[in-house]
Parts: C-alpha cells; sequence; structure tokens
C-alpha cells in the first residue's frame, strides 16, 4: 500500500495575515484621527462639537474604530471556522483510509491488490495504475477483477459506492474527548 500523502497547507492563513494587515493599518488611521481629534480639542478649548469638519472627523474615526473591531471579530470567526473544516477534513480523510485499510484486510487484499484498489477509489483509470505501479494494464486488470470477485461487487463503482456509504453512515464530528465516533 502506498503512503498517503500530506494534505498541502491551505491558503487561509496566507490570507488571514493579508486581512490582519489591513486591520492593523485601519486601526492605525483610526488612531491617527483620534490623536487628530484629541489635538484640536485641547488647541479649541473643548470647543470642537460646533464645528462641522471636527464631527465629520469624529464620525469618521469612530465609524473606522468599529469597523476594526467587526472586521477583527469577523477574522477571528473565519479563522475557527476554516479550522473546524480543516479537523472535519483531515477526520473524513482519516476515517477514509481507515475504512479503506479494514476492507481491504478483511476481503484479505494482497499488498498489490491493495495498491491498485486504493488508486482506483482515488479515481486513477487503469492506463494510469499501471503506469504509476510499473506493471501492465492486463495485471492491473486482473488485479482489479480479483479485487471486485473478493468484495463482492460487479465493477469500479459499486466498489467505489461500497466504501462511501459505509464513511457516510458514519459519524466524523468528534465527540467531547475530540476523538471522532
Amino acid at each position: 500500500m502506498t503512503s498517503r500523502p500530506t494534505p498541502p497547507q491551505p491558503p487561509i492563513p496566507r490570507q488571514g495575515y493579508v486581512l490582519a494587515a489591513v486591520i492593523f493599518v485601519q486601526a492605525l488611521c483610526a488612531a491617527i484621527f483620534l490623536h487628530d481629534i484629541i489635538k484640536d480639542y485641547q488647541e479649541l478649548n473643548g470647543k470642537v462639537f460646533g464645528d462641522f469638519h471636527q464631527m465629520v472627523e469624529m464620525i469618521g474615526a469612530f465609524a473606522l474604530s468599529i469597523g476594526v473591531v467587526v472586521q477583527s471579530q469577523v477574522l477571528a470567526q473565519l479563522m475557527r471556522r476554516h479550522a473546524r473544516a480543516e479537523r472535519g477534513l483531515s477526520i473524513a480523510s482519516g476515517a477514509l483510509h481507515d475504512l479503506m485499510e479494514s476492507y481491504f484486510r478483511n476481503w484479505g487484499l494482497t499488498a498489490a491488490e491493495a495498491d491498485v484498489a486504493a488508486f482506483t477509489m482515488k479515481g486513477f483509470a487503469i492506463p494510469e495504475i499501471a503506469e504509476l505501479r510499473g506493471t501492465r494494464e492486463g495485471t492491473v486488470k486482473t488485479q482489479l477483477n480479483a479485487i471486485y470477485r473478493k468484495a463482492g461487487v460487479t465493477g469500479r463503482g459499486p466498489l467505489i459506492s461500497l466504501l462511501l456509504e459505509d464513511l457516510m453512515s458514519q459519524s466524523l464530528i468528534g465527540d467531547n474527548n475530540g476523538q471522532s465516533r
């Protein structure tokens, strides 16, 4: 059986850093506006509330500050959602791999047949499997027929359906201990 490749890291963390940088720049701008308002307040002896320009500047700084807070909360929520999705994907991937291994053992597949079955489950065509394994297409066809016979199915579609139906019947959401059921 071939080893499972490590899934690539998702681009979300990089995007998260970009969003965090934008939020930081907005927070910096809000701080500059607030500093300017405080400075004007001190220079005008508290009479900034009657000046239209000062009022617009205060409203803009206030709105920008609220935007920074809301965007920070949204970014945090998106990062948590992304982490949950990654955990779910990891659980599903591991569950599928474990289920396939279990079926392959129960069916009594040889190591070569298990490789061919795994490649079949991943959607590779017979010529691709033969090339990946360094064998002839006829050998792969013979191994597939043995797999189908041992699994009690008639072809690729029923083989995949058998595994996916069993996988979908399992709970992929972890219990309180973080374990999948």
